[in-house]
């Protein structure tokens, strides 16, 4: 992994074997990143996405294991409880052209991939809902 800053933004180059959510939560901690939007694009060889369902509360896992090329990548940096949370989706497609997606749950890099990371002023944290049984965005201090 190598990455560099360029004013708000910081665009960052993963290597194979590195695993997306780690290294993109490693990146926050270490700069301190608690706002921000993720993007990018590149190359996976071995793909978790979940599927959340609303009526179990329970996400369904999908494991992938091929050639992957990422056709999107999206999603958020906030924090829970003081430490950086990461909310990913992903899209990829095997070389027969078909498309899996979902919630990034693990991602793992076989040739390269390519973020950026574009923060924001402020801070969200997340906290469980009960009633979504999700972590869900918590804007305080609430004054509206």
């Amino acid at each position: 992994m190598d990455y560099r800053k360029f004013g708000s933004t910081y665009v960052i180059r993963l290597d194979p074997g590195d695993e997306i959510i780690e290294k993109v939560l490693w990146l926050a901690a270490v700069e301190g990143i608690k706002l921000a939007t993720v993007t990018g694009l590149g190359t996976v060889d071995n793909v978790t996405l979940g599927i959340y369902s609303p009526d179990t509360k329970q996400f369904k896992a999908n494991m992938f294991h091929a050639d992957f090329e990422i056709v999107s990548l999206t999603g958020t940096i906030t924090t829970q409880r003081g430490r950086p949370h990461a909310h990913l989706h992903m899209a990829v497609c095997d070389l027969a052209s078909r498309c899996f997606g979902g919630h990034l749950n693990r991602a793992v890099v076989s040739a390269t991939a390519e973020l950026v990371l574009q923060t924001i002023p402020g801070e969200v944290d997340r906290k469980p809902d009960a009633k979504i049984g999700l972590n869900l965005m918590h804007f305080w201090p609430n004054e509206n």
